[in-house]
């Protein structure tokens, strides 16, 4: 007997198949059972009557309610109004455990119940489907720096400093001496470039900021390429080639998840080069006769930072992600290569995705010079000691190199079309959240 995936059903039409995994619901008339199965690949209809399967078994499956764990064997059949496509004739079945009173329902649950659950909440349709995106884009993500010859460098977890600024760091204890939980594999990702010329690191990283926004999470992933001899034209450019690329390969492979999210694809279908691109200044113009915020308490002020409202407002403007670059250096970190052009600002881009989403990119050329860097370090009062290994980067062999971080769960939401980052990532850390 065959053991197959639901995902697989089209390749077994007419076959007999066994079938592993939960019943997701069930409706029960006279000698049938309807089941909607699930198996972590997709769901699929399986129809029980009692004259194939016998009395025990028809018997056993009346008494499994959602969740239960089952496994089934029958023929599959082609049938365009069953869920995917597909429908088992089940001949034969198991139930290893009936389960009763499962705590999600498909009633309705609030956002707060659902996360106390996540653990049960992840199978669900929509976390399911949220789930399956996430995996296609770092496979996408990955695939695409493998076939640019990146090299994958993991960078530590535990710090000795900070990378964007000492107010959003986890500080821990770490034998004699004190640790900080990463913000940024960049400084780690910077070192790497000098060795390999083109790399990536990927992994989780943490801010101690103390946001309640959609938009913030405590622990979250982020990628970070590297590009020694590279510019801020090269990672603008590598940027919006990696999310055209990424965008494209869900399209491909996760159309049925994008379809359970109800997510408008031909929203996404427009995300392709060439992406919008403004200054600094050409932004705030905008912005500062922006009707929605001009005259009102969410007013943009030149020179300060884009908040998620000024953010939005700039990206609603566009069907695709839009950059934006030179950034007052003022406001960014201390890292960024001032523009020779004009020294006030910095070699700097943000892209902000389509939709409203707001940031999800933050990139830079990098300060090669030892000298302004080290003036830097002391202008922000960062322990310079911590940075030594960091400033031996331009005492030997240093050359012009840019970066960009993109947060993955900012992409996946933006992607899925779903308001809120915690629903982006398997078991969300917030301010208020540590469980499950």
């Amino acid at each position: 007997m065959t053991v197959t995936t639901i995902e697989k059903l089209s390749q077994h039409v007419g076959a007999t198949v066994t079938l592993r995994g939960w019943v997701y619901d069930r409706t029960s008339k006279g000698k049938l059972h309807f089941l909607l199965m699930r198996d972590g690949t997709g769901i699929a209809q399986c129809v029980l009557f009692k004259g194939n399967v016998g009395d025990a078994t028809f018997e056993q499956f009346a008494g499994a309610g959602q969740e239960s764990s089952i496994t089934l064997t029958g023929v599959v059949k082609a049938d365009a109004r069953a869920p995917g496509g597909f429908e088992i004739d089940v001949k034969s079945g198991q139930v290893l455990q009936a389960v009763q009173g499962y705590p999600i329902t498909p009633k309705e649950h609030g956002i707060e119940y659902l996360m106390e659950h996540r653990h049960l909440w992840l199978r669900s349709k929509k976390p399911w489907a949220v789930m399956r995106v996430r995996h296609a884009v770092i496979m996408a993500i990955r695939n695409f720096f493998d076939e640019r010859g990146f090299t994958c460098m993991d960078s530590p977890i535990f710090t000795p400093n900070a990378c964007e600024g000492t107010s959003t760091l986890f500080e821990v204890p770490y034998f004699e001496q004190t640790a900080y939980l990463t913000q940024s594999g960049q400084l780690y990702a910077e070192a790497a470039a000098m060795a390999l010329g083109k790399v990536y690191t990927f992994g989780p990283t943490f801010r101690a900021e103390k946001s309640k926004t959609r938009r913030h999470l405590t622990e979250f992933w982020m990628l970070e390429p590297e590009i020694a001899f590279g510019t801020l034209e090269d990672v603008m450019a590598l940027a919006e080639d990696m999310l055209a690329y990424t965008v494209a390969h869900v399209l491909k492979t996760r159309r049925a998840e994008l379809a359970a999210l109800e997510r408008d694809v031909s929203k996404l279908e427009k995300i392709v080069a060439p992406f919008p691109r403004l200054t600094y200044d050409e932004a705030s113009k905008i912005l500062l006769d922006h009707p929605d915020l001009k005259g009102t308490d969410l007013a943009f002020k030149p020179g300060e930072d884009f908040g998620a409202p000024h953010e939005t407002a700039i990206s609603n403007l566009y069907d695709r992600p839009v950059m934006v670059h030179r950034y007052p250096a003022a406001i960014k970190a201390f890292y960024m290569k001032r523009d020779a052009a004009d020294p006030t600002k910095c070699l700097s881009v943000d892209v902000l995705g389509s939709e409203g989403v707001g940031e999800i990119i933050g990139g830079s050329q990098r300060e090669d010079d030892l000298e302004l860097l080290l003036q830097r370090i002391r202008h922000e009062k960062l322990p310079e000691a911590a940075f030594s290994w960091y400033l031996d980067l331009r005492r030997y062999g240093s050359v012009p190199h840019a970066g960009f971080g993109l947060g993955l769960e900012r992409t996946v939401a933006w992607i899925c079309g779903i308001e809120h980052v915690r629903e982006a990532i398997p078991f969300p850390r917030t301010i208020y959240r540590l469980t499950p």
